[in-house]
Formats: C-alpha cells, structure tokens, sequence
C-alpha cells in the first residue's frame, strides 16, 4: 500500500509556491519590516511581580471603556432639546425631559443589553482611574520615576487627570438631577475665577446655565478630544515602557544593565491576554450585581431641584470636599467680587495634583543624581519620600471625606459642622502626623533590617549555655536575603562648604543652594536614615561572636 503525498502548486517558472500564510507574511514583511520589528520586541523580558499587574488592570480597564463607549454612541442623543417621554419605565410617563436623558432610559430598558453595557463602562471607568491610582503610588514609593523614566512619568500623571476629566464629562452626559447637580458646581467653581471665568462658562454652556448646548459640548469632549489625547499618551507611555526597559526589585542578579523575568511573547503575552478577561469577567461581574447611576430614581435635571445625597464619582470628591469646608469668603472691590470660598479650593485642588507632577524633578535636583535607576527601591530605604508620598494621600482622602460630609452625617449620625471642621484642621495636620509617623516606621524597619543582616534571623529556639544564660539561637541569613536588605545606595546630604574661602573673604552662596543644602539634610541627614551595616561590623560579629 502506498500513501499519496501533496505538494504545494508551482509557479510558471516551475518553483514550488509558498503557502498562501507566508505569501502573505512575506508580503506585508517587505512593506512594514515586521520580522525586524518582531525579532527586536517579541523576545523582551519583563519581570514578574504582582504589583506591575496594577498597571495591567488600567490598560484593560482603558480598553473596556473603549469598547463599552462605542456600543453606546450608537444608541446616545447628545442633544438637549425638550421631549415627553412615553417609554416602558411607568414612573416617566409624561414626564419632559431632553433627549439625553429619554435616550439613556432607553439604551437602560429598551436596547438589548444596554443596561449591562453602562454599568459595565461606568464601573471600568472608576476601576480604571482607582487602578492608575494606585499604579501611580507603587510607581513613586519605590522611586520608579528616576531617571530615565521622569517624561513617563509625567504621562501617566497626565492620564490621571485626563482620566478624571473624561469620567466627569461621561457622567454629565445623561442630564439627569444628581449629574446636573455636578455641572451646575462646576460651573460656580469655573466663575469664581477672575477675569476669564465667565467667558470660560459661556464658551462651555453657550449662555446662561444651563444652556442648550452643554450635553452636545461634553459629548464631543468626552468621545474625541479627551480619549484621543488619552490615547496618545498611552501609545507613547507603552513605548517608552518598552524603550527604557522594564524596572524589577532588587535582587541577586539583578542590576541596572540587565533584566531577570520573562519573555514578552509567548509567557508574557499569553498571562497577560488571560489576565485581560479575567479584569473583564470580573467587572462584568461588578456590574451586574451592584447598581451605580441610577438615573431612572433620580429624574431629569432641572434647575430648580438638588438632589439629596449629590455625590461626584471619588476621583472628583476631593475637589468638592474643598469648596464644602471652605468658609465663605468674598471680596468686593471696584464693583466686581471675587468669590475666595470657591476660587481658593480651586487653586488648591490644581496645587495638589501638580505637586506628584514636578516631584521627580525636584528629589532629582536635591540628591544631584545624574546616573540611570532601573532598581527599584524598597520604600523603607526612602523614609522623606515615602514619609511625603504617605502624606499626600492622607491629605487627598480627608478633602474627599469633605465631599461626602452630609453622607458621613447621616451613616453615622455625626453633626456635618464637626465634620467640616475635622476636615478644615486636619487637612493641614493629618498630613503632617502621618509624614511624622510613616519616617519613624521606615527608620524603624531600617533598624530591624540592619539587626538581622548582623544578627540573623530569629529561630524561635532557645538554648540555655554552660553559664546559665538563655538565649536565642539566631540563624544567618543568606547571601541572597544579604545582597537585597543592603545593596540599596545611601545618599550624603549636601555640604556647602566653609562660608569664608582661603583668603578670609566671605563666599556668597546663592539662595537656591542654600535651600537645596537644607533640603538635601532633611532627605539624607543623621535623622533621616539608618546606616547600613559595614563589611568591618558584619565580620565583627559573624567571626567573633558567631550567632547564637
């Protein structure tokens, strides 16, 4: 018996064809240089380590908004334009209301699917900018925003706000009470600032509050202007991922000329596709069991109603929480008034956002360090920056307590004026008791680190010597656990020298020094670091004394 075997086709010079897949491959090769491409990029090595997983969880969470926002363009009338509405939902019938807000109520009850897909997009939403968050956070305690990586940085910072800016405008989008309720202090908020915030209102509102066109505006805001800039920030935050190399946590083998994980394609690749719909199944998941937005029990916007418990999304309760505890303070002078209870919340709103922006540039220029950091720091090694990171953090939650004052009130049973209160005072020294206590934690664990790279760990056993004495046996760590509790770098605060030169003549310093002198002695002085142990002191005691 004989088996038949088949041959590709040949051509007319009599060579055998190519399959029809690497025809193609060759084809789109000799147009874009894909193999090149593939051969440089496929192969990178990424570390793993679950907190890189946050950045992860914003992708997605970026990429569902994108597809949730596309299905419900199709159904979505950005117009305000005045209808009665005689849909299913009972409760509405007869009611007017703009076209926004009916044809929300009819992507909600009437399109297939519709209701899932909001929740869906508005869920992802608020998990995407909790995700960046939180990404942001691990980014800067662990001092992954040096050098090379400052203009990345600055992108993602950039994301966040625009992120927090886009939510905004999606959720004004339905014009019902609680989102309309939102716009209306915006726009109070866009007055109080001088000279230019009524045309800013007027360009955005096209007239008095509300307008006719505030919905149509915030639609081609919140579906073109915004998620384009966003997505250009994310290609070009990705490439500069992918450009500087990954950074990874310090440990044998690992330094600032190479990188210990795993290949992009297939290992990498092929976790993070499935931690993709894992983020999907379990938004989905959210969605479905637990309600936001709903615009049906609220009602249509209308200028002469408030909502009761009017709460903005948690990435914008900050802002709010401001201009609630703020006193209300006016000036009036030359016939015009300046509203200080509105406008200085404002200042202070853009103060703390910007703050974590020029960060990178201002440690940068205290410690002098020119050199490329791609090792990451462990937190407690950095007490002034995770000590100031930890501070920035109490000082965002007890504004956005602020923005929930009458919900704490009546959960809780609280009177609101001790909780604006609470909240005027300890926005100034909350930050500074948790700046206080997070620095004597970090030096605390510092002291324990350089106890055990002395010592050894502790076993739990205890021996009684020929003396009588009882002690611990104490094992020695290994060369592995060594290498990563003190291969950190430790900075010398600067010195500026004697202030009188050779010959007896005064040097003038230039202020900017001298601040940067006291800084750099509030970074790195006596009290703000622990030393780490010698070579001379290890060998001390490993080959005097031995561990117990």
């Amino acid at each position: 018996m004989s088996t038949a075997t088949t041959t590709p086709p040949a051509d007319q010079a009599g060579q055998r064809k190519a399959p029809a897949g690497e025809r193609v491959a060759d084809w789109a090769d000799g147009r874009l240089g894909i193999y090149g491409l593939a051969k440089a990029n496929m192969r990178k090595i990424f570390p793993d380590h679950w907190s890189f997983m946050l950045g992860e969880v914003a992708l997605f969470s970026f990429i569902i908004i994108i597809l949730t926002g596309v299905y419900l363009t199709l159904f979505f009338q950005p117009s305000m334009t005045e209808v009665v509405y005689h849909g299913p939902y009972e409760p509405m019938q007869g009611i007017r209301m703009s076209e926004a807000y009916a044809s929300t109520l009819k992507i909600s009850f009437e399109v297939r699917g519709g209701l899932l897909v909001r929740q869906i997009h508005h869920w992802a939403a608020l998990i995407f900018l909790a995700a960046m968050f939180v990404h942001m956070m691990r980014v800067f305690f662990t001092g992954a925003f040096r050098k090379p990586r400052e203009i990345n940085w600055v992108f993602g910072f950039l994301l966040f706000v625009l992120g927090m800016f886009t939510g905004f405008t999606g959720y004004s989008l339905p014009d019902d009470l609680l989102s309309g309720t939102g716009v209306r202090f915006t726009q109070g908020a866009i007055l109080s600032v001088p000279i230019v915030g009524t045309y800013i209102s007027m360009f955005l509102f096209g007239g008095e509050f509300p307008g006719h066109d505030f919905v149509a505006r915030f639609y081609s805001i919140h579906i073109l202007l915004l998620p384009g800039i966003m997505l250009g920030l994310l290609v070009a935050h990705l490439i500069l991922v992918v450009f500087h190399k990954h950074t990874q946590y310090p440990g044998p083998g690992k330094t600032n000329k190479n990188v210990v994980g795993m290949p992009l394609l297939p290992v990498y690749m092929a976790k993070a596709g499935g931690f993709f719909f894992l983020v999907f199944g379990i938004i989905a998941i959210i969605s479905a069991i637990a309600t936001i937005n709903p615009i049906w029990a609220l009602g249509p916007y209308r200028p002469d109603q408030v909502s009761t418990g009017a709460q903005p999304d948690w990435y914008m309760g900050f802002a709010e929480g401001l201009v609630r505890v703020m006193p209300g303070w006016e000036i009036s002078h030359w016939g015009y008034t300046l509203n200080l209870g509105v406008f200085i919340p404002l200042v202070l709103f853009g103060l703390v956002l910007t703050l974590p922006a020029v960060y990178p540039f201002l440690e940068s220029w205290i410690t002098g360090d020119k050199r490329e950091h791609h090792i990451l720091d462990r937190p407690r090694n950095a007490p002034t920056r995770t000590a100031l990171g930890v501070a920035w953090i109490t000082a965002y939650f007890i504004g956005l307590v602020g923005g929930g004052n009458d919900l704490w009130a009546t959960h809780f049973h609280l009177s609101i004026n001790a909780i604006s209160w609470f909240v005027r005072i300890f926005f100034f020294v909350g930050p500074v008791i948790a700046f206080i206590v997070t620095k004597r934690i970090c030096l605390g664990l510092q002291r324990r680190d350089k106890e055990k790279v002395l010592h050894g760990r502790e076993t739990g056993i205890i021996k009684r010597l020929p003396h009588g004495e009882f002690v611990e046996i104490h094992e020695p760590l290994s060369q592995d656990k060594l290498h990563t509790l003190t291969q950190h770098h430790q900075y010398k605060p600067l010195e500026l020298g004697p202030e009188v030169d050779e010959n007896g003549v005064k040097r003038k310093i230039p202020v900017l020094e001298k601040v940067r002198a006291r800084l750099s002695k509030g970074y790195y002085g006596e009290n703000s670091q622990i030393a780490k142990p010698t070579v001379e002191e290890y060998k001390e005691i490993t080959e005097g004394h031995g561990h117990h």
